[in-house]
């Protein structure tokens, strides 16, 4: 097949493997040549094999298999947030907020309606505008930001890094990471580098690591990091400040989902002489899913070039939508409901820790939705053990940036739901699951 593959530039190369998978003369599965022999038939350097082979890897065109080598790569099925398809199992892997614990937003709605907005009018609705930018003061009130308004903090993060990046740039992500974050960097053509999270956050050790390897970009959760629930401590926080100093024009992402409802203080890597930032939260969690809303803070630069991604008629947030959050965020019932909710999952968690604990499970407390468990043996076979007793978790192997890393001994589990009796039966499942 090398034969068949022409190019004397990365770029050539890559655009030759796509024309040969669009004719159908390479099909899913099929092997291309290892690089070195590529490199030899081409009579280019290794590396323009290495880069080509790359290229075709972001775009999703080619899986690379370690030592089974590389081959163009079929329609797979990703790893998603939410319920799982066509299963009568009991899913506790969900990542999913409690139903109940969503405020109404009926109430809300008659109000938010009045004088529609017209082409040209400010992108983010001005009373939204002024509570968000109150809110966000009292954690960033040593930068000078603006508000941008997102269809939600994936979106938001999507078009902070189109702004900043070109194809290939390196991005560090936490490891183990959020689904959505894995996801928009490798769609982007980014090069994601993983950074360790311990039980303070982000590692200095691997944050040095990844400033090494050239990032320009970091997508950091300073509370409740998905999956394994950990906050950034205030001496964490400082270490990493200390060594992003040193490099002021690297774009720092922060996500806040969880901002309403986490029981820990916002500890921030972004310190006060930082020139690219923003600080990200959405109202998923507490507002429901469906609220696709995110409030971006960014220096005046960043939110310059991001608000050229979200012209008035085209990508704009409905104002609607916005007012709705706002008239939600402003009500004392609504507050109300969200701070049932916040205890709702530290309590719940909590317990739920506790019985774990009791079993000899290392389940230490955590912020989120969910509790990140670690085992005794790999998580794929404990998980397949749950399925036979009734119950679908969710693997630490989904959340891996190394795909060649040891298969994971931890299990994400959304447990908060679950009541007294369902969670004593599902632990003891978990312990017969794990001998």
């Amino acid at each position: 097949m090398s034969a068949e593959i022409t190019g004397t530039t990365a770029a050539d190369i890559a655009d030759s493997v796509r024309a040969l998978r669009d004719r159908g003369t390479l099909r899913p599965g099929d092997p291309l040549p290892p690089v070195r022999e590529l490199a030899t038939t081409l009579g280019v350097n290794r590396n323009t094999a290495v880069a080509a082979y790359r290229q075709l890897a972001q775009a999703g065109l080619v899986v690379s298999r370690g030592r089974a080598g590389t081959t163009i790569a079929g329609v797979e099925a990703v790893a998603q947030e939410g319920y799982a398809a066509d299963t009568v199992l009991r899913d506790v892997g969900t990542g999913n907020p409690e139903p109940r614990l969503i405020p109404d937003p009926s109430p809300a709605l008659a109000r938010v309606t009045g004088r529609p907005v017209l082409y040209g009018e400010p992108v983010i609705d001005r009373g939204l505008d002024a509570w968000a930018r109150e809110w966000i003061a009292t954690d960033l009130d040593h930068a000078d930001f603006r508000v941008t308004v997102t269809s939600g903090a994936v979106d938001a993060v999507e078009r902070l890094l189109a702004q900043a990046l070109t194809r290939d740039d390196a991005v560090a992500l936490e490891d183990p990471c959020f689904l959505a974050s894995i996801h928009t960097v490798r769609l982007g053509g980014y090069r994601a580098v993983p950074v360790p999270v311990d039980g303070e956050g982000m590692t200095v050790a691997g944050l040095r690591a990844a400033l090494d390897a050239g990032i320009r970009a970091i997508i950091c959760t300073p509370r409740a990091q998905n999956p394994t629930g950990t906050s950034l401590t205030a001496a964490r926080a400082a270490e990493l400040r200390a060594v992003l100093a040193d490099h002021p024009y690297v774009l720092i992402i922060e996500d806040d989902h969880f901002s309403m409802l986490s029981q820990r203080p916002y500890e921030t890597v972004i310190g006060p002489e930082h020139r690219r930032f923003a600080l990200v939260r959405s109202v998923s969690k507490f507002l429901g899913p469906d609220m696709c809303l995110a409030l971006a803070a960014t220096d005046p630069d960043t939110a310059e070039r991001l608000s050229m991604r979200l012209s008035p008629g085209t990508t704009w947030v409905s104002h609607l939508l916005q007012r709705l959050t706002h008239a939600q965020l402003t009500d004392p019932s609504a507050l109300k409901t969200i701070g049932i909710a916040a205890a709702h999952y530290a309590e719940r968690n909590a317990a739920f820790a506790r019985l774990l604990r009791t079993h000899g499970f290392d389940a230490p407390d955590s912020d989120g939705l969910s509790l990140w468990v670690e085992l005794p043996r790999p998580a794929r076979a404990v998980a397949e053990q749950l399925m036979r007793r009734g119950w679908l978790a969710r693997t630490g192997d989904e959340f891996a940036l190394d795909e060649k890393a040891e298969p994971s001994r931890h299990l994400r589990l959304t447990v908060h739901d679950l009541s007294d009796a369902d969670a004593a039966a599902f632990v003891a499942d978990l312990v017969a699951a794990s001998r």
